[in-house]
């Protein structure tokens, strides 16, 4: 009875956090697509160049604190006090920070409009802070139906905002709006639809508690945060602003299966497994389950988009955009593992060890120097091809760690995953070869993908995977709803 309790939790769980991020990264992607088009690359590289001062910020912002209070499962009012009036406060001192530092980014950029931008931009931490416990609340509760709602109305509202200010001629300013906007109503509309205020009070005891959690969690996330964006500064330093444009519509792209996908399967398997944590062997079974069935939609999508890149590209934002197709098929193959690391750093999170988690971020992050070094040198497509290398050995230190954890060892994993690996490449291959045949760009791509399709389909049902199944079965049942 539990463990069906525990499943019907988590497929209503990934349920409406998958409508969630189609809902909303949907539109922020058909929005993305149209301000491509009437955005120069150039505009878009000079927002990337502040992307890494605003994530880290966020980072040391929330200090681990959302994860903390989600695996403490005694959380009382208090310790949610804390946490907002922390947050709160931080947000304030970082923005006066960004305030002053912004003259010292512009020149580092070599870019005048920096300075403005900086500045107003930096209002995200301010909006965000007061969203964080809603949000929180929320997850813990595993009520993404909410959470789907707010998305969606955030989303379509930016969207208005974005393209009115980008079709009004703008330019870059089109897309401060647009994020800023974002975050506004996404703060906003948790506030509508959750009951839950803030009382002035807080604890010391507390502070020191979910700190000891979610300091080494911080730690982590600084040191992720930094080297996923530090491409942002090396591209923005060393190459033009038009080249880092071509650099963030790639990673966009790349982002909508790889990053989405991760999202989605962080937000729900982090509660889920955090209720049963103290059940070795459910959790393993639960952990088990979780990699199979989100690896083979990462491989499927992940490898088929490496296929398609160049006609997806051309047809949505155009012919201005070809170098970011390029770059985009480099970054589908480490893309696909992003879901794989972050589910095995989960269950360092839901065990409690955020030591180890901190001390692999320290490792990987030392071993991607490398192609950042690499970048600086010889160029951006050796840094990405860099990256990927780095993504499979970043996959075996995680899988390594997360082994004593959960006794679900590195070859183990390999074995669960080996087959729709095998499955997504060999109807990549097929998708690839297509890309020879004589056809216009759009018929190719009509072409390539019923092809992959059809062929992926046949096979599964075939080989008729446990991981096929569940995902059928899931599937199946948010059609009926």
């Amino acid at each position: 009875m539990e463990n069906e309790s525990l499943k019907k939790k988590a497929i209503r769980g990934v349920s409406w956090s998958f409508v969630d991020n189609i809902a909303s990264q949907g539109i922020t992607f058909l929005v993305g697509i149209i301000l491509a088009r009437l955005l120069s690359p150039a505009e878009f590289g000079i927002l990337g160049m502040i992307t890494i001062f605003i994530a880290i910020s966020n980072s040391i912002i929330d200090s681990g604190f959302s994860n903390a209070l989600i695996r403490k499962n005694d959380a009382k009012r208090i310790d949610y006090n804390t946490v907002f009036i922390f947050n709160l406060v931080l947000s304030l001192v970082l923005y006066g920070v960004l305030y002053v530092a912004s003259p010292a980014i512009s020149r580092f950029f070599h870019e005048p409009q920096l300075v403005a931008i900086t500045r107003v931009m930096g209002l995200l931490l301010l909006i965000n802070a007061l969203g964080i416990i809603q949000r929180t609340l929320l997850v813990k509760r595993v009520d993404f139906k909410t959470q789907t709602k707010v998305s969606v109305i955030a989303s379509l509202g930016s969207a208005v905002v974005g393209v009115g200010m980008a079709w009004a001629g703008f330019g870059v300013w089109s897309l401060v709006g647009q994020q800023l906007s974002r975050q506004f109503l996404n703060t906003l509309f948790l506030w509508v639809f959750n009951r839950w205020r803030p009382l002035l009070e807080f604890s010391i005891q507390s502070f020191k508690e979910l700190f000891s959690f979610g300091s080494k969690l911080l730690a982590s996330g600084l040191i992720d945060t930094l080297f996923k964006n530090i491409y942002y500064i090396i591209i923005g330093r060393f190459y033009s602003a038009a080249q880092l444009g071509q650099y963030t519509r790639a990673e966009q792209f790349n982002m909508i299966f790889s990053s989405n996908l991760t999202s989605v399967i962080q937000r729900v398997s982090y509660p889920v497994l955090s209720s049963i944590q103290n059940e070795a062997e459910r959790l393993r079974e639960a952990y088990r389950r979780v990699i199979k069935s989100t690896m083979l939609v990462a491989f499927a999508c992940m490898l088929g988009l490496a296929a398609c890149a160049k006609p997806v590209i051309l047809i949505l934002i155009g012919e201005k955009w070809l170098v970011a197709a390029e770059y985009l098929q480099i970054l589908c193959f480490s893309g696909m593992l992003y879901p794989l690391h972050a589910i095995n750093l989960n269950i360092l999170q839901v065990k409690g060890r955020s030591d180890l988690f901190l001390k692999l971020e320290i490792i990987k992050k030392g071993l991607a120097v490398l192609p950042i070094t690499l970048g600086i040198i010889y160029g951006i497509k050796v840094m990405l091809l860099a990256k990927v290398f780095n993504s499979f050995l970043a996959y075996y230190l995680n899988a390594r760690y997360s082994k004593s954890m959960v006794n679900y060892s590195v070859k183990e994993q390999i074995a669960d995953i080996l087959p729709t690996f095998l499955v997504s490449l060999g109807v990549a291959g097929v998708m690839w070869g297509i890309t020879w045949l004589d056809l216009n760009v759009y018929l190719q791509l009509i072409v390539q993908v019923s092809v992959g399709l059809t062929l992926a389909g046949v096979i599964y049902e075939k080989l008729n995977l446990e991981e096929y199944k569940e995902l059928k079965g899931i599937a199946l049942s948010i059609l009926k709803r």
